[in-house]
């Protein structure tokens, strides 16, 4: 890996004569020479042979090889990732009893265990040798996080970077996350883009505009009303359903510029005894741009009542808002006309919108290049020009003494991006390369930027610089940040790394902890966390069939990911049991998950904390509608997926990959076989059976489900099956009732379950299962690299520690932030 990277980068530094990209080429190049020192480490075969003698060659030797395991062949490198797996897995079957098999000569209890203890101290010894070798790349996500929040910039860098590697679903696994010449082409663009966003200020703070607008006087309304829309006499708009043509734009509520905007709706529910709904977000004519949905809120019938957010628009950006739940039943709008149709509808009053807000003028990225310089504006040869609306002003910098000033600017920087204090070595290389710009004849400025660029493309910058052994307190207070906010760490941090209290004093450090947990930029926390953990970011990667599931929508799929975010989060909030997350007795509903859960007495887009019937099937992050779509399809759903999904991330087996040239079992969506049936006849081929047995049962509880995480008793099919009478949104559903669900099962040890409840209750059996798995999971995303064999008895201590103070989550995180693992490289 190292020879390549090498490699790549001397290609990339002779391809761009650039100094500024030959510093950064030369600088990973000697990084990835720091990262290639390995040592093998091999296994003592000698002194466990005897026990394969015994027990094992009689089934794995060069001669037999059952289950395509020649014990006589395998690897004793360790070193090597697929020998390392393949003697963990040795040790793992004889230490569980799988191996040698009950009708097999046994060893004895003493014989068994010197076997094991041989076998585990090598393990262990090798997998501690290697774990420190890999430095851990930031990934886009914690790279735009940092520079927006060390510059006060709002930009978005993550999409103009390649995508990350995954490991075990996260992409903060050291090993996944490769280096490439496009992603250090954009590195430079993005630090330029933030630093030009930064400075782009004015001589005086820029005026917040302000206006307040209507739809019935916008040109949309003067079209649309009477027809589409309807005008009260107190100047309300009333939408009566969701809008297709014409959308909810609003063109005069729009952002000239791009920021954050104060955004208030004024209107009421009309003609209607209930609440009406409806999204607000921005919209804009150019095309392939995102179109974001701020959020989703209710009017109460009666007197007008106004909602307030803050959100980011893009320039030239306008509001859009469309009603949502309020339908033309019966094509009784149609053929009265709005003002005549009596059905319930959304009426707006106005739309106020105040922005560009600035938090701070000038900005913190302005502060951070310019204080301590003169900064004065290049006045424009016509006056007149400053009055134009494309006028930009122009800056000149300048300094009586430039290596000085630019040694405090760059230590001002590097302190802050690199994580630690920086000494005059340090940037060394970076006042040359200031010198060398100047002399070439950039300006002051120019010269200035190039620098910094350079810093921010640095290995001190870009990789998480931890040396094996135990962290110090300016890696552990990185470290810390990084998995709690996901990004890097504040001035208070810094400042107890400074004085040696993170890694001296553990008071100080739950206080910590405590601290950042309560922080607003934890939901980073939670959102990138989850999206591992659960896959929440594949929900957009499948588009529900429209003719099987019409009561999908876009409220539905973001009320999907407010449940399972806001779960996690109440969980921490309260410090509840980890059990919570196989089970529990409450969950976190607005109006729209309550309707598709079937959830009486649900009002609001809110999320909140309910009570659940004794009778719901709901509880637990197996039952989110969210965790139901991203394991199907859209259209069918597979036991075998969503299986492999409950064993990886719940229970924490990572089942074997399919032998070669085996098909896949395709749902039958004609009706005429269930995909149960369908997997019994794939399970009487030999090479499948004992890893179906493994994994089919977890999906058939989970068939309980459809792929939106409707509960269900039957399939739906578009082919053979019973009529149905049902209505979604005024209109006939196309689907017919299919087979019924079996959601029934026997796990691998004999134990059997019938249907999702009692399946839970057998997960339950087993109270540490969830929080070994939790535990590692959380491990592996908050110290960036995969845990092996040397962390199993640390993972043990952290679960018996949690056990013996409640299984709360919030309990949970600290321990991990006590433990071993995560204070040590």
């Amino acid at each position: 890996m190292f020879a390549c990277l090498k490699s790549l980068i001397a290609t990339f530094c002779m391809s761009i004569p650039s100094n500024r990209l030959r510093l950064v080429c030369s600088v990973l190049a000697l990084l990835a020479g720091a990262n290639a020192a390995s040592s093998a480490a091999d296994l003592p075969i000698g002194s466990i042979k005897p026990f394969f003698s015994e027990y094992c060659y009689d089934c794995h030797d060069s001669d037999v090889q059952k289950g395509g395991l020649n014990l006589e062949a395998l690897g004793t490198d360790l070193s090597d990732a697929a020998t390392m797996a393949g003697w963990v897995r040795i040790h793992d079957r004889v230490e569980n009893g799988e191996m040698p098999p009950k009708k097999k000569s046994q060893p004895e209890a003493s014989t068994k265990e010197s076997f094991l203890k041989q076998l585990a101290t090598g393990l262990t010894g090798a997998h501690a040798r290697e774990k420190g070798t890999v430095l851990r790349r930031l990934n886009r996500r914690e790279y735009q996080n940092t520079l927006n929040d060390l510059f006060g910039t709002n930009e978005d860098l993550e999409n103009s970077l390649p995508e990350d590697g995954r490991a075990h679903g996260f992409d903060t696994v050291g090993e996944a996350l490769s280096i490439s010449m496009a992603q250090m082409q954009g590195y430079l663009n993005a630090a330029d883009q933030v630093m030009e966003a930064a400075t782009a200020v004015w001589p005086e703070a820029p005026k917040v505009d302000y206006s307040k607008s209507s739809y019935s006087e916008s040109r949309e309304g003067k079209k649309f009303i009477g027809d589409k829309w309807k005008k009260l006499p107190d100047g309300a708009t009333v939408f009566f359903k969701r809008l297709g043509y014409p959308t909810g734009m609003l063109r005069d509520a729009s952002a000239k510029k791009a920021g954050f905007y104060k955004i208030k709706v004024t209107g009421y529910a009309h003609q209607s005894n209930e609440p009406v709904t409806f999204s607000v977000g921005s919209t804009t004519f150019a095309r392939g741009l995102e179109k974001p949905t701020y959020g989703y809120y209710s009017f109460p019938p009666g007197k007008p009542s106004t909602i307030e957010l803050t959100a980011w628009m893009g320039e030239r950006y306008m509001i859009q808002i469309e009603p949502w739940g309020i339908t033309d039943k019966d094509n009784a709008l149609k053929n009265l006309g709005v003002n005549k149709y009596p059905g319930p509808g959304l009426a707006i009053l106005s739309v106020e919108l105040e922005g560009p807000l600035h938090e701070e003028y000038p900005t913190r990225g302005h502060k951070l290049l310019y204080d301590g310089l003169s900064r004065t504006v290049i006045e424009p040869g016509n006056p007149r020009d400053k009055t134009r609306s494309w006028y930009v002003p122009k800056w000149q910098v300048s300094s009586s003494d430039e290596i000085g000033d630019a040694t405090t600017v760059f230590t001002r920087i590097a302190t802050k991006a690199w994580r630690r204090p920086v000494t005059s070595a340090d940037l060394k290389p970076y006042l040359s390369l200031f010198e060398s710009e100047r002399s070439k004849g950039s300006n002051l400025d120019e010269a200035l930027r190039t620098g910094i660029a350079a810093l921010l493309t640095a290995p001190d910058f870009l990789f998480m610089k931890e040396k094996p052994g135990r962290l110090n307190d300016y890696a552990l207070a990185t470290r810390l940040s990084y998995f709690l906010t996901r990004t890097s760490p504040d001035e208070e941090l810094m400042a107890l790394a400074g004085q040696g209290k993170l890694t001296g004093d553990s008071v100080t450090l739950m206080a910590q902890v405590d601290r950042l947990l309560a922080d607003p930029r934890s939901e980073r926390f939670v959102v990138d966390f989850l999206d591992g953990w659960l896959d929440l970011r594949s929900i957009e990667f499948t588009n529900p069939d429209r003719n099987l599931f019409p009561e999908f929508d876009a409220y539905l799929q973001w009320s999907m990911l407010k449940e399972s975010r806001g779960f996690f989060s109440q969980l921490l909030k309260e410090d509840l049991s980890v059990s919570n997350f196989i089970d529990s007795d409450f969950a976190m509903l607005n109006n729209r998950l309550a309707l598709h859960y079937g959830i009486d007495g649900v009002q609001g887009t809110d999320l909140q904390k309910i009570k659940l019937p004794s009778d719901s099937p709901r509880g637990g992050v197996m039952a989110q509608a969210s965790v139901l779509k991203v394991s199907a399809n859209g259209t069918a759903t597979s036991p075998v997926i969503r299986g492999v999904w409950v064993l990886e991330r719940i229970m924490g087996i990572v089942p074997p990959p399919p032998p070669p040239a085996v098909p896949g079992v395709e749902p039958d969506i004609r009706g005429a076989e269930t995909i149960r049936q369908l997997l019994d006849k794939h399970r009487d081929m030999t090479s499948c059976k004992g890893c179906h047995q493994l994994i089919d049962p977890p999906g058939f509880a989970l068939e309980q489900f459809n792929p939106i995480g409707g509960y269900r008793e039957n399939f739906r099919s578009m082919g053979v099956g019973e009529r149905i009478n049902l209505q979604v949104d005024g209109r006939k559903v196309r689907y017919k009732k299919g087979l019924p669900v079996d959601a029934s099962g026997e796990l691998l040890d004999g134990r059997t379950f019938n249907g999702f409840d009692e399946f839970k209750n057998r997960l339950l059996e087993d109270q540490s299962g969830i929080a070994h798995c939790l535990t590692e999971k959380l491990l592996t995303f908050g110290t960036g690299r995969e845990l092996g064999f040397s962390d199993r008895q640390g993972v043990e201590e952290i679960v018996k520690q949690l056990h013996e103070n409640g299984d709360g989550l919030k309990t949970l995180i600290k321990q991990i932030v006590l433990s071993d693992i995560f204070q040590s490289k």
